[in-house]
């Protein structure tokens, strides 16, 4: 467990490091803009592969379940824009009822 923790805690500190990198490095100096706009889709790109991987990816193959239905109704529920506690309960509430019915 102790190795663990110390994994933990050396991510945790590169990560803050590579954080402060950014101001450290630019200073007040702005990213040029073709860096920019890659830079501004990252964290979505990002959410979105995690989405999907934890979506259908089960063991190393693909798992086609109850959770397919309820990430397609946080979508729509998304487009309609309800807010992300409503989003959250719809998407449970779906994969809920697929699974009773399944």
């Amino acid at each position: 467990m102790t190795n663990l923790w110390l994994i933990v805690a050396v991510v945790g500190i590169v990560t803050i490091l590579f954080k402060a990198a950014g101001p450290v490095f630019l200073g007040r100096n702005a990213l040029p803009s073709p860096i920019q706009s890659v830079v501004e889709l990252l964290a979505p790109v990002m959410l979105t592969a995690l989405v999907v991987t934890q979506t259908v990816g089960g063991g190393g193959e693909l798992s086609f379940d109850a959770r397919i239905p309820g990430v397609a109704a946080a979508a729509v529920a998304v487009w309609w824009r309800v807010p992300l506690i409503g989003v959250m309960a719809i998407a449970a509430i779906v994969t809920a009822l697929v699974r009773a019915l399944a």
